[in-house]
């Protein structure tokens, strides 16, 4: 049996700080959809550094809750992060691509519980996230702000999972 092709999924936004393509000081994810996996090879850059040398752990966590919005592409339903946990494993050297993965694990009710890992090149695992995620309605979005030019939220809207 062979893989399934991988899927380009569209930004959450053009200017999301995980994946918008317009802002100069985010990650620029590119993000793939394969089967029910999601996943990006990330490059943290010099504006990323925490200690010299070192992506920030922010940066680092950024990109794993970015990575996990676009897990609810493969669900097909919004939802927004309820929690969060980072375990840091290895240094996360600036300029060394990370493919970080992610996917769904379990669904209770409108909880979503996700798992994500980021691997250097030479297949060590530098971190690895858990977070859990809550199911909305696209009407919780309109409240805090307009919905026009959000591709992820249009590609939601439609039951694209």
């Amino acid at each position: 049996m062979t893989a399934p092709k991988p899927v380009a999924l569209p930004a959450h936004s053009p200017d999301c700080h995980g994946c918008g393509p317009r802002n100069a000081a985010g990650l620029r994810m590119q993000v793939w959809r394969s089967g029910d996996e999601v996943y990006s090879d990330v490059v943290f850059q010099p504006h990323h550094v925490g200690a010299p040398g070192l992506a920030h752990g922010g940066a680092v966590s950024a990109a794993c809750d970015d990575l996990f919005g676009f897990v609810l592409y493969v669900v097909g339903q919004p939802g927004v992060t309820r929690s969060l946990e980072i375990d840091y494993l290895a240094p996360v050297e600036l300029g060394v691509p990370h493919r970080v993965t992610a996917g769904l694990d379990r669904r209770e009710g409108r909880k979503l519980y996700m798992a994500a890992s980021g691997v250097r090149p030479d297949g060590q695992v530098s971190f690895t996230a858990r977070s859990v995620f809550l199911v909305v309605d696209l009407a919780h979005f309109e409240r805090f702000g307009v919905l026009a030019n959000h591709p992820g939220l249009d590609w939601l809207g439609r039951g694209a999972g």
